[in-house]
């Protein structure tokens, strides 16, 4: 099951680029998302993974490598192993400019976040174009399950965990990938840190969906400095396994809360650190309100037209909007509710005043859209995605 709109898009992109980075974090579908963008280009690219030793080999001296194979396209997979590649793709790039090969050399994925992985190729700048791979979102699975929101809310979004034969089998994939991350893949990038200790974190994460971190609590319960957990945090934020949502920053005249919250991006994987793995299990859980809200706010930020900005707003009053996005130059507010009559708070009113919402949403539970009182409307998490998509 591939999402064939970014599949094409991606392609469109090695039309204009010389290389083009997909980011997401493993087991999302980067490897099967490239190699159908590369049929639809040029179905005899070479594929290596830099976790592969023998693939490693091949690149002891990758000038000569890619000299060779000049004019096909080269996947380079997990490329955040490798990261001094990047300074040599620059100059095969412009060596290959002079001889008229100007787009479609290079389809990079990485396992880290668009910052990391800018961090490390801005000798490429100019010449890669970035996309980001979230997992399966709302509009992408409408027909693939007789309940597909419920089914998407409690397994998550990644492909074999969403589309295991039963609740059971993928709740038994994300513990399996729980752990592969745990004991392999992170001591990979950062060793000294026991696997116990980061499960620990991770979990104390998970009960504390979409609040504001105090991470000199949490280090005190586990016997760590405050810096110390901040670092953890930022270093899973790096492998797209969680997400800071930030405050909205501009001056209106309040007090503002500045500490961003936290979410797991992937519904499953919280769900399992928390081991529910029945959606009866979930509506009777204290996380149910705040999951949910998470896997609201993932399935939105995944249809995002290029260059919106999302953020949080909440005055020392308590005034709140859960998210805010800047979309073409315009404000949209969005209130979450899990429930089948949504009602709008004053605080939420309030709010859109403050930051001059031009569009005033409140997502529900139900499939109608109905206007709820005072500009703002009440729409289904599939009708605000496809209002977004629209967009794009």
């Amino acid at each position: 099951m591939i999402n064939r709109y970014i599949a094409l898009e991606i392609a469109d992109l090695l039309q204009d680029f010389p290389a083009v980075a997909i980011l997401g974090p493993r087991q999302v579908g980067k490897t099967t998302l490239a190699q159908d963008a590369a049929e639809n280009l040029d179905g005899d690219a070479i594929y290596l993974d830099l976790e592969s030793p023998s693939d490693r080999t091949k690149l002891e001296d990758p000038e000569a490598y890619f000299e060779f194979h000049e004019g096909r396209l080269v996947i380079l997979d997990e490329i955040q192993r490798m990261p001094e590649l990047f300074s040599i793709l620059r100059g095969v790039i412009d060596r290959r400019r002079k001889k008229g090969f100007r787009s479609g050399q290079f389809l990079i994925l990485g396992s880290a976040s668009l910052e990391l992985i800018k961090q490390s190729s801005e000798s490429l700048a100019g010449r890669i174009a970035y996309e980001e791979l979230y997992g399966f979102n709302l509009l992408e699975i409408i027909d693939a399950a007789d309940t597909p929101l419920n089914q998407l809310w409690l397994r998550g979004g990644f492909p074999d965990s969403f589309l295991a034969k039963s609740d059971s089998n993928s709740l038994r994939w994300r513990r399996n990938f729980i752990t592969t991350y745990l004991e392999r893949d992170i001591p990979q990038i950062v060793s000294l840190i026991p696997a116990s200790r980061l499960r620990k974190l991770w979990t104390i994460l998970a009960h504390q969906q979409g609040q504001q971190v105090n991470f000199s609590k949490i280090g005190a319960s586990m016997d760590l400095s405050s810096p110390t957990i901040k670092n953890y945090v930022e270093m899973l934020e790096d492998l797209l396994l969680i997400r800071q949502v930030r405050p909205w920053h501009n001056n209106v005249g309040k007090r503002l809360v500045k500490s961003p919250k936290v979410y797991i991006r992937d519904s499953g994987i919280t769900h399992t650190l928390l081991n529910i793995g029945t959606m009866e299990d979930l509506l009777s859980h204290p996380v149910a309100g705040s999951s949910w809200e998470g896997f609201i706010i993932e399935n939105i930020l995944s249809i995002l037209p290029k260059g919106s900005e999302y953020y949080y707003y909440r005055t020392s009053a308590g005034a709140e909007i859960d998210l805010v996005l800047l979309v073409k130059e315009e404000k949209w507010a969005i209130e979450i509710k899990r429930t089948l009559s949504p009602k709008v708070s004053k605080g939420f009113l309030i709010s859109c005043d403050d930051i001059k919402a031009s569009h005033r949403f409140i997502v529900y539970a139900g499939y109608e859209e109905f206007p709820a009182g005072n500009d703002v409307w009440a729409v289904s998490l599939l009708g605000l995605m496809q209002k977004l998509k629209s967009l794009r």
